[in-house]
């Protein structure tokens, strides 16, 4: 049995989980989320947790018992909770800002690269221009977002200069020295 999979989700107050076919759906303070699992799970609602078993015990059953039990833990946390990702720009120049549904943000490129907003993300700026705060109720938006943004300039090892995310460590490399 999975270790993972094996242990019951509990539903905090206020969170509502309902089953219809393959897919649950489960709404909180913060909003509803949706996900369709597997067929070969079975997934029982009771009135203050969500059970889910497995139809068989091939290996890719098991595998996918631990997953679904985590998806949908993280379904709950996210609709009473939330998730953040906390983001830090670094460099002479560089910086971001927010209208609206857009994130401008200035890298050192010859253009500002404009991103749009995902539809339930919210961005808000923290220190002006220097740090980012990527909030959201579904984790896999917020940290696939988080990421996206990350790629437009990873942290270089001789300086530092880049967007890394806040207590990331970024091994640094010692610069060419010069010849007498």
């Amino acid at each position: 049995m999975s270790r993972i999979g094996k242990q019951p989700v509990t539903l905090p107050t206020g969170v509502h989980a309902s089953l219809k076919g393959d897919s649950i759906t489960i709404k909180g303070k913060k909003g509803e989320l949706s996900f369709t699992f597997d067929n070969r799970m079975v997934v029982v609602v009771e009135e203050k947790s969500i059970v889910i078993t497995r139809k068989s015990d091939e290996k890719e059953d098991r595998s996918l018992h631990g997953l679904t039990r985590s998806l949908i833990q993280n379904m709950v946390m996210g609709v009473t909770e939330g998730f953040e990702k906390h983001l830090e720009i670094n460099g002479v120049g560089y910086r971001a800002q927010v209208s609206g549904k857009k994130l401008s943000l200035s890298l050192g490129f010859s253009h500002p690269v404009d991103l749009d907003i995902p539809e339930g993300l919210s961005v808000t700026l923290e220190d002006k221009t220097k740090n980012l705060i990527i909030s959201g109720i579904d984790k896999q938006k917020v940290g696939q977002f988080s990421a996206e943004i990350r790629s437009l300039r990873k942290p270089e090892p001789y300086k530092g200069k880049g967007i890394r995310y806040v207590g990331e460590y970024v091994k640094r490399k010692a610069g060419k020295t010069a010849a007498k």
